[in-house]
């Protein structure tokens, strides 16, 4: 039977291991020094190599040639995944008082360390204290911040990178050519980015595609086929189309995808790879990557992705109507405001026009007084026809209360005759605005633009496409309002 790649391409010498350099210089250091710790702690990431340098540590303190599968009494190995209550730690603290049989330590590799109970990180503390001078721990975890911090602090911690996806071809390409295994460039780089950094799913996925394909090179083509992904090509005309905003062509493809029975969820890893990749010459992809990793883990893929596309176009043309907002011209003179009624409706807040105040009859003025008012000039009317600007609105806003500003600048509106309606996108936006306090500030600003009569409409929903293209993005997500899950 054939041994899988990852165990036949073990590094077996802490010279051997690839892409830890900052690790392995130091410990080859000491070890040459003879200036061994009694305790080690190796953390980082799946896959990157800590159990392998643990276990070539431990047969080059005690200068035993490591092999694989080898067995040596003086190196022992505990999963804490499966001893990790405080009986097992008992017995171990009982097993260190043994002298090593025949190495100059005794060394313990206590593997997935943060899976030990409370009780039992207490045990190993008294040992981790005072140890033996006969024994060594070794300690590996992928979750360093589980452990107690006492048990952390009496150990030498290493932290374990992520593998350079250069660092992973070259090995790659290393274990390609010793194989006799057909493998073009562009498809040793697809399979590190899938493997994400970890030299073992790397290493795996290369095996598993060598058993797959007996005849030809092995392409780009081919791997996207087998592991069920994307086209590259159409993760690169996403983001094309995303720039030049053709809404029906996201559309297409996003749906395309979909049909096909592609993986969504592994689409929206490549759209993420493809976004970082590009992001040194387009910076304003940025702008998507915090929410297409939400996306990733929600059950509604293509729904949310196409909610972001579409938000960040909405965005841009809010920012686009700031610097050209739409001229509303008022023919009909409007009353001066003095009070404003703000009574909160069930589904929309409107901010009323004030009545004019009921005022008694005056008594007829004396031949002083209709003289002294004939001298006095005449003010103009507040309510003075004038086009109403909403970036004047915005710019005025800004000056009275930053925070209704931020949220009023970033949201959609209508113009609709005497009525301004507002489209929050969000509950809490829309409760904010629906405040007595900015409802207030609102009607304040309308005073003075002189429209002290017009009213506000607040909806939690985004403003409905103006355009077929845009709608049909409405029709594939079936209406309504989008809900966060996982909270």
């Amino acid at each position: 039977m054939s041994q899988a790649f990852y165990r036949k391409y073990r590094s077996k010498k802490l010279s051997e291991v690839v892409g830890q350099d900052h690790i392995t210089t130091v410990l080859e250091s000491a070890i040459s020094k003879n200036k061994i710790a009694h305790a080690y702690l190796l953390t980082g990431p799946r896959g990157v190599g800590k159990t392998s340098v643990a276990r070539i540590l431990a047969h080059e303190i005690n200068k035993i040639p490591y092999v694989d599968e080898s067995y040596h009494p003086d190196i022992i190995e505990i999963d804490a995944a499966s001893n990790n209550g405080i009986d097992d730690i008992r017995s171990l603290r009982d097993q260190v008082q043994v002298a090593p049989f025949s190495a100059d330590k005794r060394i313990y590799i206590i593997d997935e360390v943060h899976m030990l109970s409370k009780q039992a990180f207490n045990a190993l503390l008294k040992t981790l204290e005072e140890p033996p001078e006969h024994v060594v721990f070794i300690l590996a975890t992928t979750d360093a911040h589980k452990l107690p911090p006492t048990i952390i602090s009496r150990t030498q911690q290493f932290v374990f990178h992520y593998i350079s996806r250069e660092s992973i071809i070259k090995h790659l390409r290393f274990i390609a050519d010793s194989e006799n295994l057909k493998i073009n460039d562009e498809a040793l780089s697809l399979i590190a980015e899938r493997g994400g950094g970890s030299f073992r799913d790397s290493i795996s996925l290369l095996d598993q595609i060598s058993s797959m394909n007996s005849k030809g090179e092995i392409t780009p083509e081919f791997l996207e086929s087998i592991l069920g992904l994307t086209p590259q090509k159409n993760i690169r005309r996403l983001i094309s189309e995303y720039e030049a905003q053709n809404v029906s062509e996201i559309i297409k493809i996003i749906e395309d995808t979909k049909k096909s029975g592609l993986n969504l969820q592994t689409f929206v890893e490549q759209f993420i790879t493809e976004v970082r990749r590009n992001l040194a010459t387009k910076p304003h992809l940025i702008v998507l990557l915090s929410p297409l990793v939400e996306t990733k883990n929600s059950p509604f893929v293509d729904i949310k992705l196409l909610c972001i596309l579409i938000k960040s176009r909405k965005r841009n043309i809010a920012s686009d109507v700031v610097a050209k907002p739409d001229f509303i011209e008022v023919t009909t003179p409007i009353a001066h405001v003095e009070k404003t009624d703000f009574q909160p409706l069930e589904k929309a807040a409107i901010i009323k026009p004030a009545q004019t105040e009921k005022k008694p009859t005056p008594k007829p003025a004396t031949r002083k007084e209709e003289s002294k008012k004939s001298e006095q000039k005449n003010p103009t009317p507040s309510g003075e026809a004038r086009p109403f600007e909403w970036s004047e609105f915005l710019s005025q806003m800004k000056e009275l209360n930053m925070p209704a500003f931020s949220i009023l600048n970033s949201i959609s509106y209508e113009i609709d005759g005497y009525t301004i309606k507002l489209y929050a996108g969000r509950a809490i936006y829309k409760k904010k605005l629906d405040t007595a306090k900015y409802r207030g500030l609102m009607a304040n600003v309308l005073k003075k633009l002189n429209a002290g009569s017009w009213a506000f409409e607040t909806y939690a929903e985004q403003k409905p496409p103006s355009d077929e293209t845009t709608a049909a993005i409405v029709d594939i997500m079936g209406g309504g309002e989008e809900v966060k899950i996982n909270e």
